[in-house]
């Protein structure tokens, strides 16, 4: 998976998982990204530590439900079976996600490379 493809994959996650809130709500949220913590929703996937550093200051420790819906929505997105583990953080599944997709892109690829017998 390109990487281009894979940040809108983890956006529309993280769109679904806010729009839990309802549209408004997502869009104030949006908002305040931008103008309180400089980030842009497009840069979410680049800058997923300040991202998840901003739901924190946000929501408190309430930020872990909502990191939690996007991680399981990007896993379901990209096919991954998702296991919450209690050392990880949204940033290492994101990480690990990442890694998979490349691995899986990279698979599909040597699978259609290789010559068909006839």
């Amino acid at each position: 998976m390109k990487k281009m493809n894979f940040d809108k994959t983890l956006l529309a996650a993280v769109d679904h998982a806010l729009l839990s809130f309802g549209e408004s709500p997502r869009k104030a949220i949006y908002y305040h990204l931008d103008k309180n913590f400089k980030i842009q929703k497009e840069n979410i996937p680049e800058e997923t530590d300040k991202f998840t550093s901003a739901l924190n200051a946000i929501f408190g420790s309430g930020a872990t439900i909502i990191e939690k819906l996007i991680v399981r929505d990007l896993y379901q997105r990209l096919n991954i079976n998702f296991e919450e583990k209690s050392t990880f953080e949204i940033t290492d599944y994101i990480s690990l996600a990442r890694e998979v997709a490349k691995r899986d892109k990279q698979q599909e690829l040597v699978r259609r490379e290789k010559p068909r017998r006839k």
